[in-house]
């Protein structure tokens, strides 16, 4: 999935969360750090149906090899407002990452989220 935006890496998640999908989008997350320094992440959320435990192992993995510090901003699109929330607090948890969350409408905001650096 392609949002023009250069440093973004953009996916869009439904149904249950595979470990092949997670490394999928680690692996862009970390290319895109290796060729600009920082990634920009934008995520489609459709819904989610569980996630399987080797993919939140590798997400940890990743975390803790590659770290948090280069992704700059997170903009999540989903009709679930209940994720809203989550992004919320997740945002105050991660103060150094800019995060938003946006209805399904709003997908162009979205991107000008991303790209108004």
């Amino acid at each position: 999935m392609d949002v023009g935006v250069e440093k973004a890496v953009a996916y869009r998640l439904g149904g249950k969360i595979t470990e092949e999908e997670m490394m999928l989008a680690l692996s862009a997350i970390k290319e895109k750090i290796e060729t600009y320094g920082e990634v920009f992440i934008y995520q489609e959320i459709e819904s989610i149906g569980g996630v399987e435990i080797d993919a939140i192992v590798e997400k940890f993995k990743f975390l803790f090899d590659v770290g948090i510090s280069n992704i700059r901003r997170i903009a999540v699109v989903t009709h679930k407002k209940w994720m809203h929330k989550i992004i919320d607090l997740e945002g105050k948890l991660f103060k150094k990452i800019d995060m938003k969350g946006f209805s399904i409408d709003n997908k162009k905001e979205a991107i000008e989220f991303l790209k108004n650096v």
